[in-house]
């Protein structure tokens, strides 16, 4: 009989918004967070009710502002910018370093935030927070050498992020851009991360960071963050859909913009025996339940070797540990260590089911179900976010798991006979951001990668977005303009020779670094 779980001791929501009310007072009020612009935190905007993925309790959802308030808090930002900007780097440097410290003192709640509002496990959320402060202090570490005879931007860059990595993508950002001497605004993500981000951004903007942080609807706000004249950059991480009409008005206008979209990311197996090692990656490939831009949701197989493969790959994902972040046996016990929590709302995961039950109804193959029976919850907790991992052979070309990422733990396999195929069915989506081909020879390798359209190829290894100095970008529709990453970043936030070409996707040219 399994132990019954309880919620351990002082990591409840009302333990994590006590305590953010006492560490930043001026962005959180009793029962809301606070928009922040004009260089202070305001009350405006509609607080919608919003719940938790974790156990659909109610957590602070976020404070939506209308588009012409939205538009007073751009003009506010360029007004930070021009005062910004000509602040001098080692003074810039020092306030960006005293937010680093002070985002260091307040890691584990920022982590546990993470917890309750995106259902991140404790390890995972604790290694959002790290790589941000870690990734920014690298910056500030190199900053005069990647920066020289550079200048920032005309305007403030505006940072339109999705909700699966508010600190390690967004905060990271937002203080790259800010270090290289840009105002920076942020729209807190509509579907969760709202009171992480308003903690991180209280603690910048008590440094000086000059940081603009508000929330509302893209269709109210888009016009405002993107085609605003003020602003000197776009910056979104997002799906394909929303990215496209931003890169429309962006090309319109003519302005700096860096557009990370989602891509069909493939692992292909190919004249390949090291199945131990597959075996021991599938379970990282997991982490936080595949909503990631790097995730591997299709693997492509050699036909003959499937057997092979199957054997490898099914003790892997039985293995995988899933349930509620924060139950534990006794008050004691440290946090559980899981591969994945809830997906990030209960519409999600029943969306997602749907469409596996779809898949298979035409003529998809469940190979894989996780059982429920297994998952670690609370008594008589509501469940209705989770989802436990499927995988399913050769979905049909009319369902969207054929040739759309699903963003959560949703594995499709697809057969194939000849080189031809493999390369075919793992460019399936136009570009994507990661792809891996495992196959024993180099040569075959060497040979073959370079037709895969990822921006990152790893053999028998998974690719990551990378930290510090590592390049990032996409091929095809996965991305548009700049690309990141390492100098690239501060690149893509200030000007150059008049005569300079950023690499990246543009639509008059594309530029590798």
């Amino acid at each position: 009989m399994a132990p019954t779980l309880l919620l351990k001791p002082g990591t409840s929501w009302s333990d994590a918004w006590q305590r953010c009310r006492a560490v930043a007072p001026e962005a959180f009020a009793d029962d809301r967070v606070r928009n922040l612009w004009n260089g202070q935190w305001q009350d405006d905007g509609r607080a919608l009710p919003a719940t938790s993925p974790i156990d659909g309790s109610p957590i602070a959802g976020p404070p939506r502002l209308d588009a012409r308030t939205a538009q007073r808090a751009v003009r506010a930002s360029l007004d930070q910018h021009h005062a910004w900007r000509h602040i001098p780097l080692p003074e810039r440097r020092a306030r960006v370093s005293a937010t680093l410290d002070a985002l260091t003192e307040h890691r584990e709640l920022l982590a546990l935030l993470l917890v309750w509002e995106i259902g991140k496990p404790w390890r995972l959320a604790q290694a959002d927070v790290d790589r941000a402060i870690d990734g920014v202090r690298w910056y500030v570490d190199h900053i005069e050498r990647m920066a020289g005879g550079r200048t920032p931007l005309a305007g403030p860059v505006s940072n339109i992020a999705s909700w699966n990595y508010p600190m390690s993508v967004l905060v990271h950002a937002m203080l790259v851009q800010a270090l290289a001497g840009n105002a920076v605004i942020a729209k807190a993500p509509t579907d969760g991360g709202v009171a992480c981000l308003t903690l991180a951004a209280a603690l910048a903007a008590r440094e000086g960071i000059p940081v603009t942080l508000v929330s509302g609807s893209g269709g109210e706000l888009s016009e405002a963050l993107v085609r605003s004249p003020e602003i000197g950059c776009v910056s979104f991480v997002g799906g394909r859909d929303t990215g496209a009409r931003i890169a429309t008005a962006v090309a319109d206008l003519g302005k700096r913009h860096i557009l990370e979209q989602e891509g069909l990311n493939t692992w292909g197996i190919w004249n390949y025996t090291d199945w131990t090692a597959l075996s021991a990656v599938i379970p990282k490939l997991f982490d936080y339940g595949k909503q990631r831009c790097t995730a591997y949701p299709r693997f492509v197989v050699q036909r003959s070797a499937f057997d092979e493969f199957l054997a490898a790959y099914l003790p892997a994902v039985r293995s995988l540990r899933t349930g509620h972040p924060l139950a534990v046996e006794h008050p004691a016990d440290p946090l559980p260590e899981l591969d994945f929590g809830p997906l990030i709302n209960a519409a999600k995961a029943k969306e997602l089911g749907d469409q596996v039950a779809e898949a298979i109804d035409r003529g998809a193959v469940p190979v894989h179900r996780g059982s429920v029976a297994e998952a670690r919850f609370l008594p008589g907790q509501d469940t209705s976010a989770y989802l436990q991992p499927v995988t399913l052979l050769n979905p049909p070309p009319s369902s969207p798991l054929h040739h759309a990422e699903p963003f959560g733990p949703v594995d499709t396999i697809v057969l194939v006979d000849t080189e031809a195929e493999l390369l075919a069915a793992m460019n399936a989506s136009n570009g994507a951001l990661v792809a891996t081909l495992s196959t024993d020879d180099p040569a075959t390798y060497e040979r073959l990668a370079p037709q895969i359209r990822a921006f990152k190829v790893g053999r028998s290894k998974p690719r990551s977005r990378g930290d510090r100095d590592e390049l990032f970008g996409g091929f095809g529709a996965s991305w548009r303009g700049a690309f990141v990453g390492g100098e690239l970043l501060v690149r893509a936030v200030t000007d150059g020779p008049d005569d300079e070409r950023l690499p990246g996707n543009f639509p008059e040219y594309h530029l590798m670094p």
